[in-house]
């Protein structure tokens, strides 16, 4: 077993970024108690920030507003003991009134596009992670 904590994603788990894999996310609920929901992502190594689709209309994005840091783990569905965390806060949040992004998510996910029903409540969450851990069998 390697545990190694980091300040940039290891090579050797770049391929749980790049695979269309579901990230756990971790959020903070109002009265403290931690939050974890499995949700698509991107990792955009350009910028080095993940990017999730979220709508202003679920309790998770009112959390965020109050307590705007976060965990992901992506684990390998070939071997459940390799995985990658990042660890950071919400750097900005950004509208998606077309949809664009959730379908970019969804080309990844599912194959295909359409129209989003609640794109004028979509957002993106961007965030920059702080830490990253990395394990291996």
């Amino acid at each position: 077993m390697i545990v190694s904590v980091l300040m940039n994603p290891p090579d050797s788990h770049l391929d749980l970024l790049a695979r269309p894999l579901f990230a756990h996310f971790a959020t903070v609920a109002g009265d403290c108690s931690p939050r974890v929901n499995p949700m698509w992502f991107l990792w955009d190594a350009e910028e080095g920030v993940f990017k999730l689709t979220h709508t202003k209309e679920r309790h998770n994005f009112r959390y965020l507003q109050a307590h705007p840091k976060v965990a992901l783990s992506v684990i390998d569905p070939d071997d459940g003991y390799r995985y990658v965390q990042a660890r950071g806060e919400v750097e900005r949040i950004e509208d998606d009134p077309n949809g664009d992004f959730y379908n970019v998510l969804r080309q990844r996910y599912r194959g295909f596009t359409a129209e989003v029903e609640d794109r004028a409540v979509r957002v993106i969450l961007v965030i920059p992670p702080s830490a990253w851990k990395a394990r291996s069998s």
